[in-house]
């Protein structure tokens, strides 16, 4: 299969939830701030902002515990030179590609139209870009990593929605002890001024375990096909 072919068929087989997902969430988050303006523009851009450090996340997360366990005949897949936890790793990089794409693209235009440097907790334009990126790629590992463990999309999509309503809901809770440092909400909700890089970096180690533990699970082929016969 010609490497083009290969990412066209993951994308398909990731599913509706990759693809839509991430589009949908910025549209709406976009057009809620821009439909109903706020005191400031300082507010407006805080949600705009909002838009990438909660929405693409929350899309992502979702989108990666979905990956694993709809696949049928997982005896087949199984056989296949390809080992099936790379087939997954290639799903995930191809739901993670087109949530950073389109979040990248409306970080690009927030800051060529101003927006971006409004929200004076923007941490400009290049670092910035964590505010994304590390809260995507933290709930996105946990529900890989959920999925893995749990093979059942359902049970790891709720667990993520449920983190991150608990860290949405109780921002304060959220920010006390070292649970500071996994808080996803940062930039827009709030961070001690020498806590926000750690916590950026502690989110990007964080999925970094959590995909490493997913690929360790997924490898056992036995436990697969024993949960797949049940």
């Amino acid at each position: 299969m010609k490497p083009l072919t290969l990412w066209q068929y993951e994308a398909r087989r990731a599913g509706w939830a990759a693809l839509l997902g991430p589009p949908l969430a910025i549209a709406l988050g976009v057009a809620a701030a821009l439909a109903n303006p706020l005191e400031s523009d300082s507010s407006t851009a805080r949600v705009l902002l909002g838009t990438l450090e909660m929405a693409i996340p929350l899309a992502a997360g979702v989108a990666c515990a979905s990956l694993v366990g709809h696949d049928a005949a997982i005896e087949l897949q199984l056989t296949s030179p390809t080992r099936y936890r790379v087939t997954l790793v290639r799903r995930m990089v191809v739901t993670l590609g087109w949530s950073a794409a389109l979040a990248l693209g409306t970080a690009v235009v927030l800051i060529v139209t101003g927006w971006w440097a409004r929200w004076p907790q923007n941490h400009g334009a290049v670092v910035g870009q964590l505010t994304w990126v590390a809260p995507t790629l933290g709930l996105s590992g946990l529900g890989f990593a959920l999925a893995a463990l749990f093979r059942s999309a359902a049970a790891a999509g709720a667990l993520v929605t449920t983190i991150w309503a608990i860290q949405q809901f109780f921002a304060g809770a959220s920010q006390l002890g070292p649970g500071r440092l996994l808080y996803l909400f940062a930039t827009t909700r709030g961070a001690a001024p020498d806590d926000w890089t750690a916590n950026r970096l502690t989110l990007l180690g964080a999925a970094a375990v959590f995909i490493t533990l997913a690929v360790v699970v997924l490898g056992r082929s036995e436990r697969l096909i024993r949960e797949e016969d049940e």
